[in-house]
């Protein structure tokens, strides 16, 4: 059931009819983003030139699904994809042009559906003024394929990452992980879909195809042109999915699963559907040993969930709507002619990964140093530098790890942490038990102001070499909050 707020923001646009209004504040330049990005939320935001009122009317616009890329070759058992990485002017806002930075000229990046233990290649060619790459968020690759932050494509430059897909089943995202430039380009629109879809879990009959969607929620700030305004994260308030500003989605009575991810730079999605259960299925790195229900999900800056809803009780008595908070976010319009439904989600999913012997626990840090301007961002006392191992690890190895927020009063800033290569289950939060958005196996896991969480990590990947561990708010990770893993034979 709907709350008040939750009903007033909804009349707006439903009962009254009338269209919302989004203010779009100037900014000083005409450009949609620093080419070098310096801009954070821990700094004053850039001052403002008036601010203009542009009317939108919610969900009168389609939310589209990002396209589905083809492979070039399938030569030797291998997909084969080409993507260029270049600018483009694409539709937001109504009425308006915002310039991006795109994989293949779509603000959502074309979506790669790979599958388990199939290799993927794809070569990234960078059309760009200024350097960039590309990381596989939750993917167990090769070290040269991982996207390291100083790993550059040139301008008018290629690169070829290999992804062997050695994993299960899981809603992976790309994204640029340049060093320094990963806030910008990821803002400007450089993220898109990996879905590996795992032939062991065909048995389970959950909703694929059509009925499989994925959806990418960010938030984002504009100027008066449509242009993209990198300021105070706290001004970014319009959210979007899949690329527009409250949109609907058509969708039949029936079961469909939605794969959730939150790309923002910083933010964290409160998601219910008014009161409504939801049924959560999958977390950042596959499906859960069961289905669990939910009222409401927190998913931070670059987790993932996935969630199946069941539309057909709904046949005949109107919309459901996505909510952040009290916020309504997308409408899904629910179709009136009953359909077949064949479906179904299983009391038993899949069974994780047993966890194995701890070895080795170990306390990761993270802080910043609010003394100077611009701020410093530490783990564990120390800025990031990419000629420095701060930790080796032992291939094959179990470790537990405390994460540690050391930000307090008066800055009790949050952090979530993404640990490359491998996945974790956590084991407890804030000196107590998990919370339910922390079952699972996880990438990136959210540490609230002043909090700890502590996971338990097997480095089963067949993999050696340099990964990263960092916040995963790009703001944070440029200032410094970055930091260095070797797995080492």
């Amino acid at each position: 059931m709907f709350n008040r707020r939750q009903l007033l923001a909804l009349g707006t646009a439903t009962a009254t009819g009338v269209a919302a209004r989004l203010v779009f504040k100037g900014s000083p330049t005409a450009e949609a983003a620093p080419v070098s990005p310096h801009a954070n939320h821990l700094l004053p935001a850039v001052s403002e030139v008036g601010a203009t009122t542009v009317t939108v009317t919610p969900f009168t616009e389609p939310m589209p699904v990002p396209p589905q890329l083809s492979p070039v070759s399938q030569a030797g058992g291998v997909d084969v994809y080409e993507i260029p990485i270049e600018p483009a002017q694409v539709q937001i806002l109504p009425g308006l042009s915002t310039p991006a930075y795109t994989y293949g000229g779509s603000f959502v990046g074309p979506t790669i559906r790979a599958r388990t233990n199939r290799p993927v290649r794809i070569t990234y060619t960078n059309g760009l003024d200024s350097h960039t790459n590309v990381h596989l968020h939750g993917g167990r690759v090769p070290a040269s394929s991982d996207g390291h932050p100083m790993d550059i494509i040139e301008p008018g430059g290629s690169r070829v990452y290999d992804y062997p897909n050695v994993q299960r089943g899981a809603t992976l995202w790309y994204h640029d992980h340049t060093h320094d430039y990963e806030a910008d380009h990821v803002y400007r629109g450089l993220h898109g879909f990996y879905l590996i879809e795992d032939p062991a879990e065909r048995h389970l009959h959950l909703p694929k195809g059509r009925y499989d969607v994925p959806i990418l929620l960010r938030n984002a700030q504009f100027d008066e042109s449509g242009a993209f305004v990198f300021g105070n994260p706290d001004d970014r308030t319009t959210i979007l999915a899949n690329g527009k500003v409250q949109p609907y989605f058509q969708v039949a009575p029936r079961r469909y699963r939605f794969r959730l991810l939150n790309a923002a730079l910083k933010h964290v999605f409160r998601l219910n559907l008014g009161g409504q259960t939801m049924v959560r299925i999958a977390s950042d790195s596959g499906l859960l040993p069961a289905p669990t229900t939910h009222t409401e999900l927190a998913v931070s800056s670059g987790e993932r969930v996935e969630i199946v809803i069941d539309f057909a009780e709904h046949r005949g008595r109107g919309p459901v709507y996505l909510f952040d908070g009290d916020n309504p976010i997308l409408r899904f319009d629910v179709g009136s002619t009953r359909v077949i439904d064949t479906s179904r989600v299983p009391d038993r999913l899949r069974e994780l990964p047993p966890l194995g012997t701890p070895t080795v626990e170990r306390t990761v840090e993270l802080k910043f140093d609010m003394s100077g301007r611009p701020p410093t961002a530490f783990i564990d006392g120390k800025v990031f530098d990419p000629n420095r191992v701060d930790i080796q690890v032992k291939r094959g190895t179990t470790e537990i790890w405390n994460i540690v927020n050391g930000d307090t009063d008066p800055y009790p800033f949050d952090h979530p942490f993404h640990l490359h290569l491998v996945h974790f289950q956590v084991l407890g939060r804030n000196g107590g038990p998990p919370a339910p958005e922390d079952t699972g196996l996880k990438d990136t896991v959210y540490v609230s102001p002043k909090g700890s969480v502590r996971f338990q990590v097997t480095f089963d990947a067949p993999f050696v070499g340099r990964y990263m561990y960092h916040c995963h708010y790009p703001e944070h990770s440029y200032l410094g909050m970055m930091a260095q893993l070797e797995v080492v034979p």
